[in-house]
């Protein structure tokens, strides 16, 4: 069920025809694919009805090689036909789509070029969401196109900014989430006026150096709250189990200081584990799906979210868990 790319170079050298067939036979693979994780998605419990697209969906879609190539009757036809199914089942099956473009795609940038390119993005993400059914308003069924603060320097206001260059429907669609570097759960939190908070948990944990953010810290309300009667999202991920010789204790929440002070690299902390391997994480974090779905980025994917979801079973008040998309 792996979406299937490819690249400008490779486009490049082919004739019109040539490129348009092959991008067709792209674009038709990558429908079939992902109605086959939405028709998975729909067929697993409820708590795991949540799916992130992958960006390529339709391969070099924003590159002036490839819009041309868009623009022609059956592609686009194929494009509109595919997507339109695809949504129309999600919704009916209560699937919740997320996309998610690369760090690249920042609006608080001093840099103009990385700034129209990143509204352009943005743009493209908006149209497979509207042909998906799920764009106009405020974040129809609970879809949204998440990004990262973007450059450190121009703060806050710069993203500020950078929002108000978007396009009616694309505002109504983004959200913002936490990184472990330039812009913390602190800092979005001025944000929460304008755009809903995806709270990644394992990033605040790195950012913070190490707190566990408990579901009733007043902060968790002021990011409920910026989704504004949607039900929000956040993320969710473990430090690898082998960062000690001998591993972690799965029983205990792994310490961040006690971590660094043996040794162990911040950017290792960072990385996503195969597995939620870590039971005390597990159980911290169906604490907060009272109030938040949970996507969970890990590497082993669905089988990571299948270990959350087990940690949830039974419990009061669960929401959604999910795992990202299948990689390329």
């Amino acid at each position: 069920m792996n979406l299937r790319d490819t690249t400008v170079a490779a486009l490049s050298r082919l004739g019109p025809a040539e490129a348009t067939a092959k991008l067709l036979g792209l674009v038709e693979g990558n429908m079939a694919a992902l109605a086959a994780q939405v028709e998975e998605a729909a067929a697993a419990p409820p708590l795991e009805r949540c799916l992130r697209i992958i960006s390529s969906v339709l391969p070099v879609y924003t590159h002036p090689v490839a819009q041309p190539r868009y623009a022609e009757p059956v592609l686009r036809e194929a494009v509109e036909r595919g997507l339109t199914a695809i949504g129309a089942r999600a919704r009916a099956a209560g699937v919740r789509l997320s996309m998610h473009p690369g760090q690249y795609c920042v609006l608080s940038t001093e840099n103009p070029r990385a700034l129209a390119n990143s509204i352009a993005e943005l743009d493209y993400h908006t149209e497979v969401m509207r042909m998906l059914g799920l764009a106009g308003g405020w974040h129809p069924e609970g879809a949204h196109i998440n990004i990262h603060g973007g450059a450190r320097a121009p703060g806050v206001a710069g993203f500020r900014r950078g929002f108000a260059l978007l396009a009616e429907e694309t505002r109504g669609l983004l959200t913002v989430e936490n990184d472990e570097i330039s812009y913390g759960l602190d800092d979005l939190l001025s944000l929460a006026d304008t755009l809903p908070i995806v709270l990644d948990l394992h990033h605040h944990w790195c950012q913070s150096a190490g707190e566990h953010i408990a579901p009733e810290d007043p902060r968790i309300d002021l990011v409920r709250q910026s989704w504004r009667g949607t039900r929000p999202m956040g993320h969710l991920s473990a430090p690898r189990e082998g960062l000690l010789p001998g591993g972690l204790d799965p029983e205990l929440l792994p310490d961040y200081r006690a971590l660094v002070a043996a040794g162990v690299p911040a950017r290792e902390l960072r990385a996503h584990s195969e597995r939620m391997w870590n039971r005390a994480i597990n159980a911290w974090a169906v604490g907060h799906l009272a109030w938040t779905d949970l996507e969970v980025e890990a590497k082993g994917k669905n089988l990571a979210s299948h270990d959350l979801a087990e940690a949830a079973e039974g419990t009061a008040g669960r929401g959604r868990v999910a795992s990202m998309a299948a990689s390329l």
